[in-house]
Parts: C-alpha cells; structure tokens; sequence
C-alpha cells in the first residue's frame, strides 16, 4: 500500500500525502526506466570528463601555468556540475505533461481534484532529488581523473546558493512545461529550447563577459547565472555566506516571481488544452 492509498483509507489525503504520491509515482518510473537513467549518468560522465580536459590540454601545451590550469580545471567541472543538476532539475519539471502523455495518465492525472500546485510540488521535489543524486554520482566518477583542490571553498555559502536558486529553476522549468500542454507535436522539443538558451547565456562553460553585449543583457534574466556566479565564488574564492548576499537576494526575487507566475500560467494553460482538446493529443 502506498502512502496515498493508506491516507486515503483514514481519510481525505493531506495536500503533502498528494505531493508525495507523485513523488513516488515517479521513483517508480525511474525504476522501470533504469537502462535510460544508466545512459544519462554516462552521458553526463563522459561530458564531464570531455568538457573539463580542455583545460588539462591548456596546461599540457604550455598556454597557462599550473596554477591557472588547476582553476580552470575547477571552473570547467563546477560548470558542468551544475549544468547536470539544473538540466536534470529543468529535464524533470518541464516534462510534467510529458511523463502523463507516454504513461497515458494524462486524462486520470490533470482531471483529477488534485490542486495543480499540489501536483507540480511533488514532480519538483522529485526532480530536485534526482538532480542531486545524479550529480552527486557523476562528480564521484570524474573528481579521481583531476587534481582538484577545494581547500578555501565555502561549502555552507555553496549549498545556500543552490537552495535558494533551485527554486527559481523550478519556476522557469515549470514554465517550460507549458509549451507541451499548448503544442502536443512540438512542445517537448521546445522545451529542450528553452534549456539550450539557459546554457548558452548563463556562463555554464565561460564568463558570460565573453558574450556580445546583447547575449550579455539576457544573461542577466537567467537566474543559472547567478547560481553559477555564486557557487564558484564559494568554491573557487571561498566567499563567505555573508559574500553571497547580493546573489542570494537576486535568486530569492526571481524565486518568488518566477514560482507564482509559472503556477498561474500553468493552470491557464491546462485549461486551454483541456477546452481546446490538446490534452489527449499526441499529434
């Protein structure tokens, strides 16, 4: 019996008996799916792996010293570290509707009296979890091919960054999750969209002072960048927790817009789906 059901058996289920029912439920599919989670853990591995040897092949032809090569090194791995938290976390939450449409719940799952806040909390908890367990495993496989040296890193300042950015993420992943509600045919492809922007103006793989001015504009509306900004001052400068205040603020305004608005979108948006008979649809 799960949760749900055992909440259900004494009574209404409480709004986190809900959120936790779908948390489960999609533990569930990452178990039935494992062959695919293996794929993307050495995907992300090898990327990993691929991206942060740039850095050992500066040092090997003599571009920059050693010093400079191990914070490269470092920059390069915080970079494609975070990248495989958030993308996972905008991977988990953005596919809400996709999830329903494969499993063909869709119709039992936004027709059901279930608040959608209620519904999309527990697919972000879950997908912040999974974000973290698969990152946690791919920096355990690549940290032994590099000599990393996280002596002055502020890991209290480091972890208070990702919190209070994970939950601007999930605004914008929710956002995200609209475009296959509006376009069944290319609305999940339009999400991954979504998701190359977020890469390629947040400074995943390089100062966003590199950018043209314009690009550099649009940074600025990316929380990633932020949180980029935030966990390798931490780590690579050892800013303290007192140091992140200005980012922390900055990741708290775009949470605190980004979730409520996203929500209310989201719940239009299904509403127009369901008049306008895109729920169901596949093509």
């Amino acid at each position: 019996m799960t949760s749900l059901e055992f909440q259900t058996a004494l009574g209404r289920p409480r709004p986190m008996s809900l959120a936790w029912a779908f948390f489960e439920r999609q533990i569930n599919l990452w178990k039935r799916y494992w062959a695919w989670e293996l794929v993307w853990l050495f995907y992300g591995v090898v990327n990993t792996l691929a991206i942060t040897f740039i850095a050992e092949q500066v040092g090997k032809d003599s571009i920059v010293g050693r010093d400079e090569v191990n914070r490269l090194v470092m920059f390069l791995l915080i970079g494609t570290l975070v990248w495989a938290y958030l993308s996972a976390v905008l991977d988990d939450v953005s596919l809400v509707v996709g999830w329903e449409r494969w499993e063909g719940t869709i119709e039992h799952t936004l027709m059901a009296p279930v608040p959608r806040v209620i519904h999309l909390l527990g697919m972000s908890v879950f997908g912040v979890a999974h974000a973290i367990f698969r990152t946690v495993l791919i920096f355990a496989m690549a940290a032994p091919f590099f000599d990393i040296s996280i002596a002055n890193a502020d890991w209290l300042a480091a972890f208070a960054v990702i919190a209070v950015g994970s939950v601007s993420v999930i605004g914008l992943a929710i956002l995200a999750g609209i475009l296959p509600l509006l376009y069944p045919e290319r609305g999940p492809q339009m999400s991954f969209m979504v998701q190359a922007a977020v890469l390629l103006v947040s400074g995943v793989y390089y100062s966003v002072d590199v950018l043209p001015g314009w690009l550099q504009a649009v940074s600025y509306l990316s929380p990633a960048t932020y949180m980029l900004d935030g966990i390798r001052g931490a780590l690579l400068d050892g800013q303290s927790l007192g140091e992140m205040v200005r980012i922390l603020v900055i990741l708290l305004v775009f949470g605190a817009f980004f979730i409520p608005f996203s929500v209310f979108a989201f719940s239009l948006a299904e509403k127009w789906a369901k008049m306008t008979g895109r729920l169901k649809r596949q093509g």
